[in-house]
C-alpha cells in the first residue's frame, strides 16, 4: 500500500508527538495536513541539528515550566469548580459544558490550556471527575460541579 514519509514535527501534534520529532505518517496526511499548517516539514539528513536544536529548547522550557506546573498542581489538586449552566425542566443542560467554560472557571486558581483538560462529556448537572495536564509528568485531578442557573 502507500508508503511511509518521514516528517519533522515543529510543534506539539496530538497522538503524533512533540515538537523536534521524527515521526512516520501517511503522505497525504504530511501534504494536505501537516505542512501547510506549519505542523511539521519535510525529513533530510540535513535536519538533524534542527532536530538537535528543537528538542534542547523544548527540554529548556519543560525544565523552566515543571516549577509552575507543581505549584499550580498543589492549587487545583482535589478542588471543586462550580460552574452554573442553564438547565431544562428534565434536568439536562442547553448543549453542554465545554473545556473552554472549566479553564475559564479554573483561572482564579491556574492559567489553564483548555485542550489539557480531559473529562466525560458534560450533558447533565451533577459532579463530574477531570484531569488536566500541566506538564508532561503532573496532572492534576479536581471535580467539576455543574449546578442550575
Amino acid at each position: 500500500m502507500a508508503k511511509e514519509t518521514k516528517v519533522i514535527l515543529t510543534k506539539t501534534v496530538a497522538n503524533l508527538g512533540h515538537s523536534g520529532d521524527v515521526v512516520e505518517v501517511k503522505p497525504g496526511y504530511a501534504r494536505n495536513y501537516l505542512i501547510p499548517q506549519g505542523l511539521a516539514f519535510a525529513w533530510s539528513k540535513g535536519a538533524a541539528s534542527q532536530i538537535e536544536a528543537m528538542r534542547r529548547a523544548r527540554l529548556a522550557k519543560a525544565v523552566a515550566t515543571r516549577e509552575d506546573a507543581v505549584a499550580a498542581k498543589g492549587a487545583i489538586e482535589g478542588s471543586v469548580v462550580e460552574i452554573a449552566a442553564k438547565v431544562s425542566e428534565s434536568g439536562k443542560l442547553f448543549g453542554g459544558v465545554s473545556a473552554d467554560a472549566i479553564a475559564k472557571a479554573l483561572a482564579d486558581k491556574a492559567a489553564v490550556d483548555p485542550k489539557a483538560i480531559t473529562v466525560e462529556a458534560i450533558k447533565t448537572t451533577g459532579e463530574f471527575a477531570a484531569t488536566v495536564q500541566l506538564h508532561p509528568e503532573i496532572a492534576a485531578n479536581f471535580t467539576v460541579k455543574v449546578v442550575a442557573e
